[in-house]
């Protein structure tokens, strides 16, 4: 789970070790194994028209901007607890939302960073307008946030909870 403030990303102690992990892979024999697929794609002959070797080599573009990605994500983290159930909305908890104050029309996410979010929960940063209209507002409060569109949008916050992944 993480949070988000400047430039620190806070994690917790199991993301801070499956992302380093993850570094660890991609700089590694991550690396050395796209290597071999390079040259042996360089191999087959001409490269203009050497699909194999286009592929590789552009596998191995996203691989270098995931480990760039990583890396810096890492240099800025600081490993701590989830946040407190405070009753106040966070970085780091599983917030209920209504649309304009309408009870059936909820939506429940994980306010964090993407870089380390569970598939099963929709996950909102805490940058995007939802994330800034909610964060710091307590349950029970409404916010306003501004649709790409341009106009506003409303919402209540019905619950907070830390995220427990």
């Amino acid at each position: 789970m993480t949070q988000t403030s400047e430039n620190v990303t806070w994690l917790t102690q199991e993301a801070y070790d499956q992302l380093k992990a993850e570094l660890e892979h991609l700089s590694g024999p991550a690396r050395a194994e796209i290597t071999e697929k390079i040259a042996a794609a360089r191999e087959e002959g001409d490269l203009k028209e050497n699909a194999g070797y286009h592929a590789a080599k552009e596998e191995q573009g996203k691989q270098e901007l995931r480990v760039r990605q990583l890396t810096q994500l890492l240099q800025t983290a600081k490993v701590g607890e989830a946040p407190a159930e405070t009753g106040v909305v966070a970085p780091g908890m599983v917030v209920t939302i209504a649309f304009d104050g309408d009870p059936d029309d909820t939506l429940s996410f994980l306010l964090a960073s993407r870089e380390y979010a569970s598939s099963d929960i929709e996950t909102y940063s805490p940058q995007s307008p939802l994330g800034t209209g909610v964060n710091g507002k307590k349950v029970g409060a409404g916010a306003e946030y501004e649709l790409p569109n341009g106009k506003k949008a409303t919402v209540k916050i019905l619950d907070a909870k830390p995220y427990t992944g």
